[in-house]
């Protein structure tokens, strides 16, 4: 009898080991998005459909069988955000924009002077940084600018009464893009009540792209920065710069500060 039960092999194993692997990464990124809840409740139609077909319930078997037959092509639409975020995170190349430090020390640098001077004054700012992914399709709205990044016109756009202080502006390689753009906000439902709409902008942009997204609170004054769905708060300047070199820098050797940083920030 137990010649006829297969043998695992290596290879076996390591099949075995990358599909639960797989599994377990879609499931613990689905756990941050309001899909977990339509997945729990279709695994709970299909459950019952197995029951119902045990008990030769003809008709429920009927009307699930069909449901699921529908049902495939309603997992295209239902989870397309998420689908294009998991195929993003998959192609994302983990490099930043300046192949060196010297090239972002500029840019960088008048983005935290000017979070400085807005956190003090307790100036509302939302500062979105460009990576790989190109965030036309998300900013259509907006006036362009393109301008050389400086602090004091980083802090005119946001001052208050200001035409476009309401939106974000787009950091694109070294230029500032676009101001007065309006991005898409988080749906995430794990989200504290108290994180404001701006936040949930820097948020809802950084997981749909692999954009970097820095928020200065209007109430506050505090500083954060949001990077792939997460945010990092309370940072203070010279925080929020090594934070930004981490992820602007292309050096593999700038970005074990930002990941000790993120591990003890991040909500």
């Amino acid at each position: 009898m137990l010649e006829s039960v297969p043998q695992l092999g290596f290879w076996d194993i390591v099949d075995i080991l990358i599909v639960a692997f797989l599994i377990y990464r879609i499931l613990l990124y689905l756990s941050e998005t309001r899909a977990l809840q339509i997945l729990v409740g279709l695994l709970l139609l299909l459950v019952l459909s197995v029951i119902a077909k045990f008990f030769h319930l003809y008709t429920l078997s009927f009307i699930f069988n069909n449901f699921i037959t529908i049902g495939i092509f309603a997992l295209l639409v239902i989870f397309q955000p998420e689908i294009r975020r998991i195929l993003a995170r998959i192609g994302e190349k983990q490099f930043g924009i300046f192949s060196s430090e010297e090239e972002a020390e500029k840019v960088i640098e008048e983005i935290v002077r000017a979070c400085a001077v807005m956190s003090e004054d307790r100036i509302g700012a939302l500062i979105v940084i460009e990576r790989e992914v190109n965030l036309d399709n998300y900013i259509e709205s907006g006036t362009v600018v393109n301008g050389e990044i400086s602090k004091e016109l980083l802090i005119t756009i946001f001052w208050p009464g200001t035409p476009l202080h309401d939106g974000a502006t787009i950091v694109r390689k070294n230029r500032l893009y676009k101001a007065g753009s309006f991005l898409p906000l988080s749906l995430n439902p794990n989200l504290p009540q108290t994180v404001g709409t701006r936040h949930r902008a820097a948020i809802g942009i950084t997981e749909e792209t692999d954009a970097v997204a820095v928020t200065v609170s209007e109430e506050t004054g505090a500083i954060s920065v949001s990077y792939s769905g997460k945010l990092i708060k309370n940072l203070d300047p010279p925080k929020l710069k090594k934070v930004l070199k981490g992820l602007l820098v292309r050096k593999s050797e700038e970005k074990k500060p930002f990941l000790q940083v993120l591990m003890g920030n991040r909500e």
